[in-house]
């Protein structure tokens, strides 16, 4: 018998404070005190993968299944793992809970954000809700079947087998991509009072539901926010009552606000529409893109609030005005949209990523330099849109599919509600800047061109509603944004492709540059480098995405191309798994870790350095050397900056180079820079045979106006004596919610810290306290072999706040091997507040804790210490060594 426990944490505070990072929850952030309350219920789940067809009933005995936190992908994949492994079909999730009296007389409803494929919801035995699409929400009312006295059990089953009838359609081993599956996106529990704002995904309206925010007007001087509201009277009798607006800036000032009297039948739902006037108002911009606060607050004839919710906006106006280009606030936009396309997910995990790992798939890519991502090949998570809000990067959003049509009618009827539910979830993003209805590279109908765009100008009535779809495809004239690579007369003076004369009304764009296979089914390509394989490769991905030799498609391309083609994003931004062919795509500018490769710094490269002072994401200018001193590193060194003077020094009394950057604004900012013939091994073997070491050095400076802003400095890895362990948490801490994951990464490392690129050390991991190790005994990822220097490993949180303890080490304790190294890091409160039982969460959630007891910790140190005792000793027996070495004339 279950006990009966209802468990909270965290209150979430009234207003969103400065310095902890929020997510949206069911598509809002919650307002204290409103009346409308929102739990998280990620925690506390029991998961079978396989059908079970008696699961649904409520008395059903799941004590023998596994426990899980939510988001859940069915199961943990080694770092390759494409060609169709992943497990595809049923899988099934029960959660039993309890919920406070003090929800008895609300309007309670679930709302997943994704659930992949097929599924089907019941509570308490009953079937509520069934659901044919893997990414958008699904949204169920429990009100009737709740109950207060007892548990209550929640029972879903998941498919995401192959299935033609909705999108993407497409078989998985036919796919560029992978399903993956499970409930891999959050669950919240929404309560609010009988007389409430919507839910625009659960009422199915034409351009409303919920609440939709344009902006009829905007410039410097002023801007008008327009508010459409969308609320229902589910009460026992006449609803009389005020709207209220409060729009606060990023300090929390009141700078506008609205009210609006209403009367609202029994029975019955209304749109409402308020308008807000702000002097001066703060305009967000990709450079700058600064977020108010919109306070929405519904109260009764006596002032007491019924329901309410913040939304956060950016007050911006984007237009295409034909020949003169794109205008964003009223300016012309100049400079080049360049960005990446995204896949979501991520080494081992597949797409089950926590809010923060999308979180960190923006910065990182903001850091970059990239403007503009294009989220494909389906609707992303809430999670990734709200940080493209917060960094200021413009999003192309699209509808599941890629290469398939069903001419079967039901297929074309659910994409076009996929369609309309994209709009209306993601149409209040001040970063959404084109929609892609269509479904990639398919030759679809004419009749689908035309309803797919109709729909989109329907449900988004306000003008801005740029919808785009590829050249030559059935209808494509029906659309204001057309896909295609610079023609010969925009300028791409490197460009073979040609889509005749551009169209004065039409806005073009690149939706995929950079892939360089040799043909469809080998898949060899100059582009696709996995990090392992080392500089030269590495260096050649960026040189082909930069600016290669022949004719093709790439950033100086883009760069040089007429005010009509407005920019275009890279395939791809992270190495990702892939249906139809065994190996992983390895084109990415990081890889399926997030670690970067030399092109991610020559992207970085492209950043304006006169803006970056308004965007601490991308703050000030840059240098790297991409070059790690090794026996085998090129003699040509390549430097990537945005810098418009760099000076080169290699080694302390070596050759001295400058570099002028070229004035040809029509050529990429920022031409990878290459001093020829600059770096020699056997001068490095000759300062360190003679005891200077310390001179051996690559320096690059970066000036501005004739003052050094930036340097760089590259020493040669030497003998490889210890690990090095960092979180990759990019500031934001790792949540105590059961759910939360960050990666944890060891460096090996000489004894100056620099890291030795070359080596072939497989690290294992320990990691004790309040997170677990992902995959360590289900996939067998630990110990795990370093990668150009670095060994990463995902961690995840548990429901306690505490402290972590880390541990990497190499395989035997011989005198020289490299030591060890153990790293504390402490998990934070999270902002939520939880449902769940206690007795359902158990250690070993999704791959057990290493542990040691307390006499093996002991008996570690003592080890340790007799090592670095042994170390010291054979530190002056290695001189020896040396110098006898050299006394046989090994010297040169």
């Amino acid at each position: 018998m279950r006990i009966k426990i209802f468990f909270l944490l965290a209150l979430l505070a009234p207003v969103i404070q400065a310095g902890e990072q929020h997510f949206s929850t069911a598509g809002f952030y919650e307002l204290a005190g409103s009346g409308r309350e929102v739990y998280n219920m990620n925690v506390g789940w029991r998961f079978y993968k396989g059908s079970c067809p008696d699961a649904w009933q409520r008395e059903f005995d799941d004590s023998s299944w596994e426990a899980v936190s939510i988001p859940h992908g069915l199961e943990l994949l080694p770092e390759e793992a494409s060609g169709s492994i992943n497990y595809q079909g049923e899988a099934w999730y029960r959660k039993n809970f309890s919920v406070s009296e003090d929800l008895k007389d609300k309007k309670v409803y679930l709302h997943f954000e994704g659930i992949m494929g097929k599924s089907r919801i019941w509570l308490n035995g009953k079937l509520l809700r069934e659901h044919f699409n893997g990414y958008l929400p699904v949204i169920v009312d429990i009100t009737e079947g709740l109950n207060f006295e007892t548990e209550n059990t929640l029972s879903i089953c998941t498919d995401n087998s192959d299935d033609p009838s909705f999108l993407p359609g497409k078989p998985q081993q036919a796919l560029d991509f992978t399903y993956f599956g499970g409930i891999y996106r959050d669950c919240f529990l929404v309560a609010h009072n009988h007389v409430h704002i919507t839910d625009a995904n659960y009422e199915d309206k034409i351009a409303g539901g919920g609440i939709f925010i344009h902006y009829p007007f905007v410039s410097e001087d002023k801007a008008e926010i327009g508010v459409k509201i969308h609320l229902r009277n589910e009460s026992a009798g006449l609803f009389k009552g005020e709207l209220m607006l409060v729009l606060r800036d990023t300090s929390g000032k009141e700078v506008g606000k609205g009210v609006k009297s209403l009367s609202l039948q029994k029975g019955k739902a209304n749109h409402y529409d308020m308008n807000l006037y702000v002097n001066r108002p703060a305009l967000w911009t990709p450079d700058s893109p600064i977020l108010h606060q919109l306070e929405i607050k519904l109260a009764d004839e006596n002032g007491n609030l019924i329901d309410g919710m913040l939304q956060k906006i950016g007050i911006r106006k984007i237009e295409y005005r034909g020949k003169d280009g794109l205008y964003l606030n009223n300016k012309p936009y100049r400079d080049k949209l360049i960005g990446v396309n995204r896949h979501q997910d991520f080494a081992v995990i597949g797409n089950a990523l926590p809010n923060s790992l999308h979180w960190r798939d923006a910065k990182k890519l903001r850091d970059a330099g990239v403007r503009i991502v294009r989220c494909i090949h389906y609707p992303h998570d809430p999670a990734f849109l709200d940080a493209c809000d917060e960094f200021g990067i413009l999003t192309i959003l699209a509808v599941a599919g890629w290469q398939f049509w069903n001419d079967d009618p039901v297929f074309s009827k659910r994409a076009y509600s996929d369609i309309r539910g994209l709009v209306r979830r993601d149409r209040n993003h001040p970063s959404t800047f084109i929609w892609e209805p269509v479904l990639n590279e398919t030759r679809f109908p004419e009749e689908y061109a035309r309803n797919a765009k109709k729909a989109v100008d329907e449900e988004y009535p306000y003008g801005q509603a740029l919808s785009a779809c590829d050249p030559g495809s059935p209808g494509s004239d029906y659309f204001p944004v057309i896909y295609t690579h610079p023609t010969s007369v925009s300028g791409g003076k490197k460009s073979v492709y040609n889509a005749g004369t551009l169209k004065e009304e039409t806005m073009y764009f690149t939706r995929e540059f950079g892939d360089n296979v040799d043909d469809w089914n080998s898949h060899n390509s100059n582009s696709r480098v996995h990090r392992s394989w080392g500089e030269s490769p590495m260096l050649q991905q960026a040189v082909h995405y930069a600016s290669p030799a022949y004719p093709y498609t790439c950033l100086e391309t883009l760069y040089a191309s007429q005010p009509a083609h407005v920019g275009g994003t890279l395939w791809h931004a992270f190495d990702h798994q892939r249906g139809y062919h065994p190996q992983p795509f390895y084109g990415g500018i990081m890889d399926a870790f997030r670690q970067p490769k030399m092109s991610y710094y020559m992207f970085m490269a492209q950043r304006p350095f006169e803006k970056l002072d308004k965007l601490p994401a991308e703050s000030g200018p840059m240098i790297y050397i991409a070059n790690e001193m090794t026996p085998f590193s090129p003699e040509d060194v390549t430097i990537y900056s945005n810098c418009e003077e760099v000076r080169l020094t290699v080694f302390e009394n070596g050759k001295k180079y400058i570099y002028q950057r070229p004035a040809d604004k029509r050529k990429m900012p920022a031409p990878i820079i290459t001093f020829k013939d600059a770096f020699h091994f056997m001068e490095l073997k000759s300062l360190a045979r003679s005891g200077k070491r310390k001179e051996a050095y690559i320096l690059a400076e970066g000036l501005i106006n004739g003052k050094i802003v930036v340097a760089n400095k590259k020493y040669p890895s030497w003998r490889p004596v210890s690990l090095r362990l960092r979180v990759d948490d990019d500031g934001l801490p790792l949540r105590a919610d059961g759910s939360d994951i960050v990666t944890v990464i060891a460096e090996i490392v000489d004894e100056e810290g620099t890291v030795k690129r070359l080596n072939n050390t497989s690290v294992r991991f320990t990691v004790t306290g309040e997170a677990t190790l992902l995959g360590d005994c289900d996939i067998a990822c630990n110990p795990v072999p370093a990668h150009w220097g670095s060994a990463p490993v995902l961690i995840r949180a548990t429901t306690n706040v505490g402290k972590i303890n880390i541990r990497a080490e190499v395989l035997g304790e011989g005198v020289h091997a490299v030591a060890s190294c153990e790293f504390e890091y402490r998990s934070v409160k999270p902002v939520e507040r939880f449902i769940y039982n206690p007795a359902e969460v158990r250690s070993g959630v999704e791959g057990k804790a290493v542990t040691h007891e307390a006499d093996d910790l002991e008996l570690n140190s003592m080890k340790e210490e007799i090592l670095r005792l042994k170390r010291r000793i054979s530190k002056y027996e290695l001189r020896e060594v040396e110098l006898q070495q050299e006394s046989f004339g090994e010297k040169k």
